[in-house]
């Protein structure tokens, strides 16, 4: 698996390119870290903010059990990755996932986790400062590689297992909203997320906490082990001819065919809510963090908005993956126009989801009115400008660029220049005068028509780039 992962990143992302992607990461981290330094932010929040989108990370590389063998077929071509070959190898489903586990906790670890543990070198020397020197950072940075993997295989087992208990039935969908009705009822009630992710120093770590990520761990992998089929997915199922009906109210047919696709994928239209579920679970747990290590809690109105602006790439990931360019274009229908509407298309539903997840959040938590109003223009703002960077960079092809050195290290600094200055203020500087807040909300307007700019920009480059390939 381990072989098969390697080639089909070198296949699809250049070779070169992708080898670059580690150095990429490590730079970003290192950039990000120094400026939250350097701006007052305490290092150990910074630090579980690493340990956060490890999190996300291995939450949204689970979700190959959303993508299935179709979607693998529709990008490569006749190709059956190992994972979703039980019915054809003499293997269990059981080894196959566990395989699959363990080939991801590897090379990701390498990849992808690695690099984020030594970028965050200058968090890492802030915490160990007067503590030993070289060999205290050194061993800070090795601690925070495996609490980092912890946190990623917490996602990755946490998706299988909510993918497979969403196929076993009622039963399995109730036990899951039950799951995670608990968990997120324990961030907003305060409990500590380290007790599963034990990101921090070393000399925080607790035999409390050893036992919560091992319990933690252990209960993911049991039910997925339990639950989770590589091979399985929806069963074949009759539709109602809606797109006559979906495009009187959209006025958009490729839009209309784009959505009708996602919608009828597996994991359907959900897949783009749970995206925004992750961010804002993530992002309250965080939140909750930076409160009990500072004692001041930045604003939960800012910061979920300003994080779920992130959702913008999600959306539009999931709609291209929706699209069939190549089918459209059997059609009198231009590239450009292919391109517009799937934009515009993750231009409306991430918005829509965004501000639904944001809203649950702040009623929830009883977030303060005006700073939650403000980071709900942040958010559409924020979606997008980060839908037009990923148009002007990836065109139809967003997943493709994640693992590009040279494009990714582009989108890094695009999204991190504005966002980062975002979120020094919504978790060191506020709460914010009138004038702050103002300041915010030109902000998101100037970023969102940045992104209209931008998809507009993005419609000729890739349909001259396409019309020559």
């Amino acid at each position: 698996m381990g072989r098969e992962e390697y080639r089909l990143h070198r296949r699809l992302f250049a070779g070169g390119r992708f080898a670059a992607f580690p150095v990429v990461i490590a730079v970003l981290v290192a950039a990000g870290s120094l400026l939250f330094v350097e701006t007052g932010t305490d290092p150990d929040v910074i630090v579980g903010g690493l340990g956060a989108l490890a999190v996300i990370f291995g939450l949204h590389t689970g979700s190959i059990g959303f993508v299935g063998r179709d979607a693998i077929q529709d990008l490569l071509g006749e190709i059956t990755l190992v994972v979703f070959a039980g019915r054809t190898l003499p293997l269990s489903n059981g080894e196959l996932l566990g395989a699959f586990v363990l080939k991801d906790l590897a090379y990701y670890a390498m990849l992808f986790l690695f690099p984020m543990a030594v970028g965050a070198t200058p968090a890492i020397a802030a915490i160990e400062r007067g503590a030993g020197g070289p060999l205290a950072i050194a061993l800070g940075v090795a601690w925070l590689w495996v609490s980092l993997l912890v946190g990623f295989a917490l996602g990755l087992g946490t998706t299988l297992a909510g993918i497979g208990l969403a196929r076993r039935g009622l039963w399995g969908r109730a036990a899951l909203a039950l799951a995670a009705t608990l968990a997120v009822g324990g961030l907003l009630a305060g409990v500590d997320p380290r007790l599963v992710v034990p990101v921090g120093s070393i000399e925080t770590l607790t035999p409390a906490r050893v036992a919560g990520a091992a319990s933690a761990l252990a209960v993911v992998y049991a039910t997925a082990a339990l639950t989770f089929d590589p091979a399985s997915g929806r069963a074949e199922r009759s539709v109602d001819p809606a797109f006559a009906r979906w495009n009187a109210r959209l006025g958009d047919p490729i839009a209309t065919k784009t959505l009708l696709s996602l919608h009828r994928s597996t994991g359907g239209i959900g897949k783009v809510g749970f995206s925004a579920a992750i961010l804002a679970i993530v992002t309250v747990a965080l939140i909750d963090l930076a409160g009990t290590i500072t004692g001041r809690a930045p604003s939960i109105g800012l910061s979920v908005g300003a994080m779920l602006g992130l959702s913008g790439f999600t959306t539009y990931n999931w709609l291209a993956q929706a699209a069939d360019p190549d089918a459209d274009r059997a059609h009198p229908i231009s590239i450009g126009q292919i391109v517009r509407s799937t934009a515009t298309t993750a231009m409306v539903l991430g918005p829509a989801v965004g501000l639904a997840a944001h809203a649950i959040v702040v009623l929830w938590t009883g977030a303060e009115a005006i700073p939650a109003l403000v980071g709900a223009v942040l958010l559409v703002g924020i979606v997008w400008y980060v839908v037009g960077v990923t148009v002007a960079l990836a065109g139809l092809s967003p997943g493709e660029f994640l693992f590009d050195g040279v494009r990714f290290a582009l989108f890094g600094v695009a999204t991190m220049v504005p966002l980062g200055a975002i979120f020094v203020v919504a978790f060191v500087i506020a709460p914010l005068p009138p004038i702050g807040l103002a300041a915010l909300v030109a902000l998101a307007v100037a970023l969102g028509t940045i992104g209209l700019g931008a998809v507009r920009l993005a419609v000729g480059r890739w349909t001259r780039r396409l019309r020559q390939a």
